[in-house]
């Protein structure tokens, strides 16, 4: 047995984490392009804006992934929570109307285990890539003492670029704007505390007691949205457009509209996903709370002008984006956001 150190006496293997690098750099490396001038292992990650933009704009974004971790930890399966992390901070970014250019991740461990960080960031380069964003740094970091045996924690910040005319804004939203609503996968990233306390989850083994269809449901990865949906914006088809996260569509869709208005949806518009209709009957929850709470099935709301409205569904079909008029711009109603229709529960 080789000797050990003082540090790995202290319980961090640093040889542990080169290992973790090496079998994750190829992953990390095929996210590169043109505009990353340094790769892996510098102190600091450059990267070029080019000389395309007139007057470019960035646009940054933080977020982590929430109590989705432990459900992640509870099964032992890390390829697609990177895709939930990567999802996060590119849809915020995409709905200001910047392209997602690059991400940095911080992963912190209990024990570094190689390959178990090495499946956790390459699922990250994956989504990135799916994104066309470059991975170009990140963090990771064995932190024995802080976290619970084989917990995690994870997070990202992400930066887009626009030229500032292209940004979108909810100044640009008026009356008789049309809703296009774009699916969610699944629950995605929010919600999740409610999730766990519906399904009766406070320990590995009450997640591993679930069918496997439902844990396969409640690990589905968030909807990445940033290739599909910025032709549109560079077409300039869109006004402003929600990302639907924690809070729900109550919450998000108001951050995009302008205080003179509020925006109507119809029940029966799009479909609800299963899920959301048995989280919804386990927890004998409220409307209220499922739209306090939940996407519901939809993951982003885009604002377009009427006018446009053909041209963006035409592209977003040509996209392989499945989309759906939800609803329209109205004079300021009691609720900035107004449903219409028969409630589904």
């Amino acid at each position: 047995m080789s000797e050990q150190n003082a540090y790995q006496r202290a319980g961090v293997d640093i040889k542990a984490g080169e290992r973790a690098v090496d079998l994750m750099k190829d992953a990390v490396a095929a996210t590169y392009n043109d505009q990353v001038l340094d790769g892996i292992g510098g102190f600091g990650a450059a990267f070029t804006l080019g000389k395309d933009y007139t007057d470019p704009v960035l646009v940054s974004g933080a977020d982590g992934v929430g109590t989705k971790l432990l459900l992640a930890i509870a099964a032992d399966k890390h390829d697609t929570i990177g895709q939930d992390l990567v999802a996060m901070v590119a849809n915020d970014i995409l709905a200001q109307g910047a392209k997602p250019a690059f991400i940095l991740d911080y992963l912190a461990v209990d024990k570094m285990r190689p390959e178990v960080v090495a499946e956790i960031v390459t699922g990250i380069a994956k989504a990135a890539k799916e994104s066309n964003m470059a991975l170009i740094g990140g963090e990771s970091a064995e932190l024995p003492g802080l976290y619970a045996e084989k917990h995690y924690d994870l997070a990202a910040f992400a930066v887009g670029i626009a030229e500032r005319q292209q940004l979108l804004s909810a100044k640009n939203v008026s009356e008789g704007d049309v809703l296009i609503g774009l699916p969610s996968s699944g629950i995605h990233s929010n919600g999740y505390s409610l999730v766990r306390q519906v399904f009766d989850i406070h320990s590995d083994k009450d997640f591993n007691k679930l069918s496997s269809e439902t844990k396969e449901t409640l690990l589905t990865p968030t909807a990445l949205y940033a290739k599909t949906v910025w032709p549109l914006v560079e077409a300039k088809l869109i006004q402003a457009m929600a990302h639907i996260t924690g809070g729900g569509i109550i919450e998000n869709l108001p951050r995009a509209l302008p205080e003179n208005v509020s925006a109507e949806i119809n029940w029966g518009s799009w479909p609800i996903l299963p899920i959301f209709s048995e989280i919804q009957a386990k927890g004998t929850l409220s409307v209220k709370d499922m739209l306090l709470t939940f996407n519901n099935g939809l993951g982003m709301i885009l604002i377009v002008k009427p006018q446009q409205l053909a041209d963006a569904m035409t592209l977003l079909t040509e996209q392989g984006q499945t989309a759906y008029v939800v609803g329209k711009i109205t004079p300021a109603q009691k609720e900035r956001v107004v449903f219409t229709g028969n409630e589904p529960w």
